[in-house]
Order: structure tokens, then C-alpha cells, then sequence
């Protein structure tokens, strides 16, 4: 954190400084392990293990937070007997289908739940089994009975309490030991510290980011730190959560409104070709009916209102038909893989640059290599609009310039100091930036761009029916200046929404199914309530609470810590006074504190559903988790994951470990690519050492925005690798001289940097090295610097429930020396790979 977000850091050191204890669990000795109390030296890809290790130690101690677990979690709820563990399957759950690679979780449900349809069944095949359920997206909210079977005692032998405490029985210090490299006297000291500090009269803190995220478990990951805060009592609770570090300044934005293919603005899920074949199908794939996601045709009515305005009625399913659909995996990797086999004929990069920024940057090349045109906008050359005639597969000979059709075309886009409009960052919080130059030359926003751009695009229609959705589109915003920029807060008043009146909406609460509310995003809605934009405020802290509520907007109506009616007991009142943040005012018959309630302001702790209620209707007065179907925090997740109902530990899918837990290996419904394009790195021997990336305080993701600028790259001027004395001594390294690394996809040169705060790990009885790469370098982009492109080593193999790519922990070899040049490079690579 010190190293990759220091600015947020320093509230760490605030903290540190009023006691609170602060440990590093990282590969590396960084920034962060100096300031910290306690650094934990870790086996990339092995953190379940640790995680899996305290819950187990919460668990046979009984150190939970009872009272809030039972209230405030499905502890109680009992599992169906069809249910099987890894315990039971060495390593799978019950419903795997090894044809598929992938699980059917009927048996997952709770008992006497009725068994989902399996989408495979009812519309036959394999593609509308793994894209038509939108909760296998993480989106839409998960399914499940809203009062399923309790045994408030939690002693049934399959109430998920009894479940969680078999299932993380085996992940104890020593396996931590053996398969992280963390001794038992450092992990009794985390296991001590995390649980002093938690319960009724404190709270404890998770920071990660994609040290987490980059995995074939990566989600599983963020669910054991879950399943872990809710038994001692950290969610919602001041203090206390699970804080996901943003890389760049609107990353939470852009899933928010979003760039991913498989979600809507406000994670509603995108409808699949033959699954959802009109609205009203739609909605009962899309997601619960109890709790806050039972308000979802509002929120998808309002959506389609904001986009086809006057065109969308009720007669024509609010212009439903006009999304776009989904049928099947349309993600990064296999987008850049339909390129290669000629599917996708044409891509637009603004702001990425995958040809060295993504995985697998040899695949990357290939793919934009067989493109029709390639749209670039960024603020420099970077590798993604120059690969054509200075790639590395130019110098080995396995493309020619002359050979390359895509036609590239590079726009010159406006950086964040020459545009405005909001940035939402790790806490949800949405700013307003102003403008504070004037773009130079040619150079122009992105909503210029896309704005423009849709412009042109419409008025080139002909009138053909198949044109209709562009037409009927509402893309009239006013432009400002000599350059027609579009208004950037008429947008996020769009975003906002409004009412029948054209009046800016105040709250999601005020979303309507009838057609008479457009809304752009129905989180963001209140952004611009009363016709202000509530992102531009700036009051000064001193003026105000600690909570800070005007600085900035946070989603969901401005709420800064989410789920927060968990900050108070079933009855209302605070757990303590230390902790005291919303509570029952029994004499307003309303929530009250420093905060807005993340809870109907007015419903009462007593209060119990009637039969047959819906949406927040459905959630009792002591239920805080809102967006749940049962408004309760799952330790056990009955639906809405692809890869198992609890995290289990696999190794990631190239290792030089074996999985002692378990006979399975690695995930096994993780997402492979078999192609020659993308091989796997086979055999121990030739692969032996763990490969981490990381990134520096000095350059920014691929070096697009820092390679360019003189005084970052003097301080950190060559790519280099990071490697213990001990590695060094083993294979000859020489500290500042230069390395090879190797893997089945290529091989890439560094400077060495031998040092300590990279240890060697004793595991199993075997000594595990670990080599770290930071990931700023690439041949051009304008650099100041160059240097190769450590993605190029990397694997496409992917979590199966977000499809992002395990980047964080793959192996390889190393040699001394500078790599081979040419078609030599290439003799090294198959020597590796026929070995």
C-alpha cells in the first residue's frame, strides 16, 4: 500500500500512530513492511491457506463475535443433504461435471430450497449453462430463500456454522507452515492480534489489491477475508471491512457504470441471446426478489428510459430488445483470441495497452496483428499502436511489417488535468475534477470521442429497422466551446436521473417501473440530487464530522460505510460505545448517527416481513446486509459462485508445489486455453521458481504515463529483476548484471537486483524461491526507458467467476545472462518447450 497507494497510506500511519497494529503479508519486503510492525513473508498464490488458518483458529477457539453471528450471518441456516465437501470429495464439491469443468450447484442450496433450473437443461447446451445465469457474473444478486431452515444454536450438524468449522478443520498452522512458508510463531501472532482486536469494542481492517484479485481463486480469495470479518464481527462497523485498493483514479468507476462485458450500469447483468428473450424473462433470471435487488425492473426501466427516452414505452418492453446480448465468454482473452481466428475484426484500446499490459503480450501481438483497424487513444505512442513494425516478433521474425493488414488508427486523447468530470475511487467516493488546461493540438476527451463519434455514426444511418436502437437513442447533450466538448455534468445529471418532471431524482428509492423516471446508473442516483453536483463539494474536514459527508458523493446515497445498521445490535443500539456509528432512536422511530443508514430510515429493529413480501420489504429490522435475498452476510454462499460455496485452496495452475490438502490440484473450474498461442508451463524441473509481479511507486501499470517523463524514469531507469542472495548464489546472478527469465511462452532480460527483502521459503522440506518483476516496461511508448515486457511471461488462465488472469504467481526459470536475440530467442523457447 505504501508502495502503490501512498497517498492513502498515509491514514495507516495515522492510525499507527493512535496503536493500532499494523502487519505486511507480502513476498516482498516493501515500503509498506518497513512502516508496518510486522512483516510476513508469504508464498504467492498460498494466502487461502493463511485465511483458511484463522477462520479455523476463530473457529475451535470460539473466538467469534457470537451475538452479531448469529443475528447478522447465515450461521443458522441449515445446508441440504445432497451437499458434499471437499471433505468429502478430496478437494471437490458435489455437482461437478469433469466433461464441462464446471459444477451444477443444486446440491449447494439450503435444505428444502426448491432445486434451481439448470440453464443447460432448459435451453440445451454448454455455452447457456456458463453465461445465461448472471449471478455466475458476480451480478444481480444471488439467489436464495429469504427464511430458509435456522438452528439458532448452531449445533445442527449441517447448519453452515458446524459446515464452515469442518470444511477449514485441516488449515492449520502447520499446513500454513508447510505451504505458505509462515512459521507458527508468526501465525499465532497474526491469529492473536486479529482476534484481540475484533468483537464488541474493536475492529479490525483487510487491505488488498490485486496481489488478491490476479489469481484462478482471485474471488475466493476476497470471500475467505469475507467469511473471516463477518465471524469476528468487522463488516459494517467502523473500522473494520474488506478495502480493495483502486490501481488508478476511476477503476471502481469504470465496473460502476461499467467497461465489462457481462454487466449494465449498477451491476444489473447483461441479458443472453436465448435465455432472456424479453423483459419480463429477464428479470426472473436476473437475480433475487427479496432484498434491495427486488426493486431491479425500477432500476432497469428507469436504465432503458435514460438511454431510449420517448422510444421506450411499455408496448415495446421499454426498447429491451435493442441490448445487446450475450452468448457466451465475450471477455478480454477471448476477444484477443477470436482476433487470431478472425472473428473479431475490429477493437478499440482507449486508455489500455495490452500489447504489453495484459497477459500473454506474444497472444496480444498475434491477435491485433489479424485485425481489420485498431483504434488507439492514449497520450503517447504506446506498444499497442506500434507493435505493427517494432513488436518483438518483428525482431524474431514471425511477423513482418509488410505482411500486417491492420489499419491502426492513433487518437491523441486528453489527459485528467485537461478534462472534466467525476473519478470514483476505493471508497465509492465519486469527485468532480475541473479542467485546469486547455488540451493541446488534436487531443480530446473520451466523451468527446465517444460522444462525437456516436454522432457521426448516427447520421450516417440509413433507414433500415436493423439501425432503429442507434436512432432511438437519446444523444443530445449541449457542447461547449470552439472544440463542441460535451457537457460532462449534463452526463452525470443523466447518470443521475430524473423524474416525469425533468427534475434531478434524490435517491434510487424514487425509481419507478412504470417508465416515469430515467436513471443512468440507479447506485449513482442522488449524485446530482436538488440539482447540485453533490461530487463537487468540498467542505473542509474542520467544518464537518468525521465521516466528512460533503467531500465528495459516495454510492449508494452518500453512504460512507456500507451495511452499516451492522455497527448496531439486533435491538438498535450501538455494540459499544467506542464503536457507536448508527443507531435506533426508539423517540424519532428512525436510524440516526454521523452517517446515512445504509437501512430504511424508519424501519424499527422489531420489525418482521408478512408473508409473501418482496424486495426491502422482505428484510427484517435486525437484517443489515440489504443487497442479500435473506439480508444476512454468507459465510456460506448457496448460489452465485461457479467455483464452490466456500474457498478452498488450490494451487495456482502453474506450481512448483503440490496441493497437500487435497488430490486436486489446482481449481478446477478455472478457465484454460489450450492453444499453441498460449502455452502452459509443464514440469517442475524445468520451471522451478515461483514468478510474482509487482508494481513501483515511480511508474504507473505498462509505463505509458511515466516512461515519458525524465524524473520517474531516472528513478527507476531498467527493467530489472528481484532475487534472494540465495537464488543468486544457485544460479550464478550477479547483483546489477543481467538475468534471463524464462517461461513455455518466452523469455525476457533484466537487471539483477540481489536482495533480501525477496526470501527464499522452506516448504514441505523443500527450499521455494521466488523471483519478483515489476511490470512498467515495454520497447517504445514514446520511453524515455525501455525495457522488455514482463506480461510477455505471463499465462492466460483465469478465475472462472470474473475472468481475470492468475498474473500473480506462475513459474519459471533464470539464467545469467541477456537473452538470445532473433530467431535465437525462439530456438531457447522451444528447447524449453520440447524439454
Amino acid at each position: 500500500m505504501a508502495e502503490c497507494h501512498p497517498v492513502g497510506f498515509q491514514w495507516v500511519m495515522e492510525a499507527k500512530e493512535r496503536g493500532a497494529k499494523v502487519f505486511h503479508i507480502d513476498p516482498r519486503y516493501t515500503r509498506t513492511s518497513a512502516m508496518a510492525d510486522v512483516h510476513l513473508p508469504i508464498r504467492a498464490g498460498s494466502d487461502i491457506v493463511l485465511l483458511g488458518a484463522l477462520i479455523n483458529h476463530v473457529l475451535q477457539g470460539e473466538h467469534d463475535f457470537r451475538e452479531y453471528v448469529v443475528a447478522y450471518t447465515n450461521a443458522a441456516a441449515i445446508v441440504s443433504e445432497d451437499f458434499r465437501d471437499t471433505e468429502d470429495l478430496d478437494g471437490l464439491f458435489s455437482g461437478f461435471d469433469p466433461e464441462r469443468g464446471a459444477y451444477d450447484p443444486a446440491s449447494w442450496a439450503y435444505a428444502g430450497s426448491e432445486r434451481p433450473e439448470r440453464a443447460e437443461r432448459a435451453h440445451g447446451g454448454r455455452v447457456h449453462a456458463e453465461a445465461a445465469r448472471p449471478d455466475q457474473y458476480g451480478s444481480g444478486g444471488a439467489s436464495a430463500p429469504a427464511e430458509p431452515e435456522r438452528d439458532e444454536t448452531l449445533r445442527h450438524p449441517r447448519c453452515v456454522y458446524q459446515v464452515l468449522k469442518r470444511h477449514f478443520s485441516r488449515y492449520t498452522p502447520e499446513v500454513v507452515e508447510e505451504l505458505c512458508g509462515i512459521s507458527p510463531e508468526d501465525f499465532r501472532r497474526l491469529a492473536e492480534a486479529v482476534v484481540a482486536n475484533s468483537g464488541r469494542e474493536r475492529t479490525t481492517a483487510w487491505v488488498y489489491s490485486v496481489g488478491w484479485t490476479q489469481h484462478t481463486v482471485g474471488v475466493q480469495y476476497i470471500r475467505t477475508a469475507s467469511i473471516l470479518q463477518l465471524l469476528l464481527g468487522n463488516i459494517g462497523r467502523p473500522g473494520g471491512g474488506i478495502l480493495a485498493l483502486r490501481g488508478h483514479a476511476s477503476i471502481q468507476g469504470s465496473t460502476d457504470i461499467p467497461t465489462l462485458f457481462n454487466i449494465l450500469p449498477g451491476y444489473l447483468p447483461m441479458p443472453h441471446a436465448q435465455v432472456n428473450l424479453d423483459l419480463e424473462s429477464y428479470l426472473r433470471h436476473a437475480g433475487a426478489e427479496t432484498g434491495f435487488w427486488g426493486n431491479k425492473r425500477s432500476y432497469v426501466v428507469s436504465l432503458l428510459k435514460a438511454w431510449w427516452g420517448e422510444a421506450a414505452t411499455a408496448d415495446n418492453d421499454y426498447c429491451f430488445d435493442y441490448l445487446p446480448r450475450l452468448t457466451g465468454d465475450h471477455g478480454t482473452y477471448t476477444t484477443v483470441l477470436g482476433q487470431i481466428d478472425g472473428t473479431v475484426k475490429g477493437y478499440f484500446v482507449v486508455g489500455e495497452n495490452p500489447a504489453i499490459g495484459s497477459s500473454g503480450g506474444r497472444t496480444q501481438r498475434l491477435g491485433l496483428a489479424n485485425l481489420d483497424w485498431l483504434v488507439v487513444r492514449d497520450l503517447t505512442l504506446v506498444e499497442t499502436a506500434t507493435f505493427w513494425k517494432d513488436g518483438p516478433e518483428i525482431a524474431t521474425g514471425e511477423m513482418r511489417p509488410q505482411d500486417i493488414g491492420t489499419e491502426v488508427f492513433f487518437l491523441p486523447a486528453a489527459s485528467h488535468v485537461e478534462k472534466e468530470g467525476t473519478f470514483t475511487q476505493t471508497q465509492r467516493l465519486l469527485q468532480w475534477r475541473e479542467k485546469a488546461v486547455e488540451p493541446p493540438g488534436d487531443c480530446r476527451s473520451d466523451l468527446w470521442f465517444f460522444y462525437h463519434l456516436g454522432r457521426l455514426i448516427r447520421r450516417r444511418l440509413l433507414n433500415d429497422e436493423i439501425d432503429r436502437p442507434l436512432r432511438d437513442l437519446t444523444w443530445t447533450y449541449p457542447e461547449i466551446g470552439p472544440t463542441r466538448e460535451p457537457s460532462a455534468e449534463a452526463v452525470l445529471r443523466e447518470i443521475n436521473g430524473v423524474g416525469p418532471d425533468g427534475k434531478a431524482l434524490s435517491s434510487y428509492l424514487e425509481l419507478k417501473d412504470d417508465g416515469s423516471t430515467r436513471c443512468g446508473c440507479w447506485i449513482y442516483c442522488g449524485v446530482y440530487a436538488e440539482d447540485v453536483n453533490q461530487a463537487a463539494r468540498r467542505k473542509p474536514g474542520r467544518e464537518q464530522s468525521l465521516v466528512a459527508p460533503e467531500w465528495g458523493w459516495a454510492w449508494p446515497l452518500n453512504r460512507r460505510i456500507l451495511y452499516n445498521r451492522a455497527s448496531a445490535d439486533p435491538q438498535g443500539r450501538p455494540w459499544s460505545a467506542r464503536k457507536a456509528y448508527i443507531s435506533w432512536d426508539p423517540e424519532a422511530g428512525a436510524w440516526v448517527g454521523d452517517d446515512v443508514p445504509d437501512f430504511e430510515r424508519d424501519k424499527p429493529p422489531g420489525y418482521r416481513p408478512p408473508p409473501g413480501a418482496t424486495a426491502q420489504d422482505a428484510i427484517a429490522g435486525d437484517s443489515p446486509f440489504v443487497m442479500q435475498a435473506d439480508g444476512k452476510g454468507w459465510l456460506y454462499a448457496p448460489s452465485g459462485l461457479v467455483d464452490g460455496p466456500m474457498p478452498t485452496h488450490y494451487e495456482p495452475h502453474e506450481s512448483p508445489v503440490r496441493n497437500t490438502l487435497y488430490g486436486v490440484g489446482s481449481n478446477p473450474a478455472r478457465r484454460t486455453y489450450h492453444r499453441p498461442e498460449t502455452p502452459y508451463n509443464d514440469g517442475v524441473e524445468r520451471f522451478p521458481y515461483v514468478l510474482t509481479t509487482y508494481r513501483l511507486t515511480e511508474h504507473h501499470t505498462a509505463g505509458g504515463m511515466s516512461r515519458t517523463l525524465p524524473y520517474l524514469a531516472e528513478l527507476q531507469p531498467e527493467m530489472f529483476c528481484e532475487v534472494s542472495p540465495e537464488l543468486a548464489g544457485l544460479t550464478g546472478l550477479e547483483n546489477g548484471g543481467w538475468a534471463t527469465i524464462v517461461t513455455s511462452r518466452t523469455a525476457i532480460e533484466a537487471r539483477v537486483l540481489v536482495s533480501p527483502r525477496i526470501r527464499p521459503l522452506r516448504l514441505a522440506g523443500r527450499t521455494i524461491h521466488q523471483v519478483g518483476v515489476p511490470y512498467h516496461w515495454g520497447w517504445a511508448g514514446g520511453g524515455v526507458v525501455t525495457g522488455d515486457a514482463a506480461n510477455d511471461l505471463m499465462p492466460i488462465v483465469l478465475d472462472p467467476n470474473v475472468f481475470i488472469q492468475e498474473s500473480k504467481a506462475t513459474t519459471c526459470d533464470i539464467l545469467p545472462g541477456r537473452r538470445p536475440r532473433g530467431r535465437s530467442l525462439l530456438e531457447l523457447i522451444e528447447e524449453y518447450r520440447r524439454e
